[in-house]
């Protein structure tokens, strides 16, 4: 059976509807109340930013969802888990400081925060899933607790994963550092020392003292490496690779693992929402925010999250890139807007293989509301 995807234009359009008409119809079309039951603590799982980034999903719009998960009887509350890079929000004390100043607070959504993971991300569960990968993954604690959760992902590129959407924020969103750590193994860094200035940026942000700085370049111990790559997104001169040929699809399949663990044991009380604006090269992780890729498309709902990825996906890329910003190449309407901006990586792996293993259906009907 296909899977259905509902989808609201950026346009103002003949309606005259707002952004927050726009999430309450969603929400009604895909039948995002049927998620939860009455009762239910409701995980809303999005992504804070990190400080200095400013073009995470808009507080108010949470606060939509919010009113709207509460009128069909649940127990909303936001969360996220801990970074497994050091930043603004390495622990939970620190993550709630920038979710406030970025205006999360409740006195604007409506809804308390719970960092999922807990203090210093040891509050997790093994979840079974028999996969190829890991048999048991790691799942955050108060994801496991949460009677029924609605998926808030911003839609954007990512330096590893190649796309970001619903699949990336289940896998890494819902996983403590150290189920992060295991979605990473096997991507450690390459350094070029003939393009390496010996800045020591990525030695001053690697969060386990793998790269050392020491005058002449930077010496990396393997041994330390989480594979992380904020290395790579802070290397001014570009220096700094993964073997992406070895490690790229391993990456992406583990993920979706992942991802298959965060939502096992809640079939049928799983909503996602999509968001697809302000569409940058980089994560929400990043202390920054790049130029947009395409310009701003709508919002998408649906109960799948690899149909409304796949959907997510083909709608960046049926746009004109915008001149200018890091989209290289690929800017014709139906070219890979994300190999545009990362060639060397595929987010499409992800989505194939969570179709594979069960996670969701590439196969969608777009219904526009």
């Amino acid at each position: 059976m296909t899977a259905r995807v509902y989808f609201a234009e950026a346009a103002i359009g003949k309606g005259r509807k707002n952004t927050l008409d726009k999430i309450n119809d969603l929400f009604a079309a895909a039948g995002l109340a049927a998620c939860v039951r009455e009762g239910d603590l409701t995980a809303v799982k999005l992504h804070f930013g990190e400080w200095g980034n400013d073009t995470y999903i808009s507080p108010v719009w949470v606060r939509e969802v919010v009113d709207r998960i509460r009128t069909a009887g649940g127990n909303p509350f936001l969360t996220d888990t801990a970074t497994l890079y050091s930043g603004t929000r390495h622990n939970a004390v620190d993550h709630l400081k920038t979710a406030i100043r970025h205006g999360f607070g409740f006195e604007v959504t409506g809804a308390p925060i719970v960092i999922a993971d807990g203090l210093t991300s040891g509050n997790w569960r093994e979840v079974g899933i028999g996969g190829h990968h890991f048999d048991r993954v790691k799942i955050a604690g108060d994801i496991c607790d949460a009677g029924s959760m609605i998926v808030l992902s911003h839609v954007k590129g990512h330096g590893m994963a190649g796309f970001g959407g619903a699949i990336k924020n289940l896998a890494m969103g819902c996983a403590p550092a150290a189920g992060k750590k295991e979605q990473h193994q096997g991507l450690v860094p390459l350094i070029d020392r003939e393009v390496c200035a010996a800045c020591g940026a990525c030695a001053r942000v690697c969060p386990t003292g793998a790269l050392e700085e020491n005058g002449e370049g930077v010496r990396l111990t393997t041994t330390r490496c989480i594979g992380c790559g904020e290395c790579m997104t802070v290397c001014p001169t570009g220096a700094i690779d993964f073997n992406w040929a070895e490690g790229v699809a391993p990456f992406m399949e583990m993920m979706a693992e992942y991802a298959l663990g965060a939502v096992a044991g809640k079939e049928g009380r799983v909503g996602y929402l999509n968001f697809l604006v302000n569409i940058t090269p980089d994560c929400d992780c990043c202390p920054w925010s790049d130029s947009h890729i395409v310009p701003d498309i709508g919002i998408l709902a649906s109960t799948d999250p690899v149909a409304i990825d796949t959907a997510s996906f083909d709608l960046v890329n049926g746009r004109e890139g915008i001149a200018g910003s890091r989209l290289l190449c690929n800017h014709a309407p139906g070219e890979d807007k994300f190999r545009g901006v990362a060639p060397y990586t595929d987010g499409t792996i992800q989505i194939r293989y969570g179709e594979r293993i069960g996670l969701g259906k590439t196969d969608y009907e777009l219904i526009e509301i």
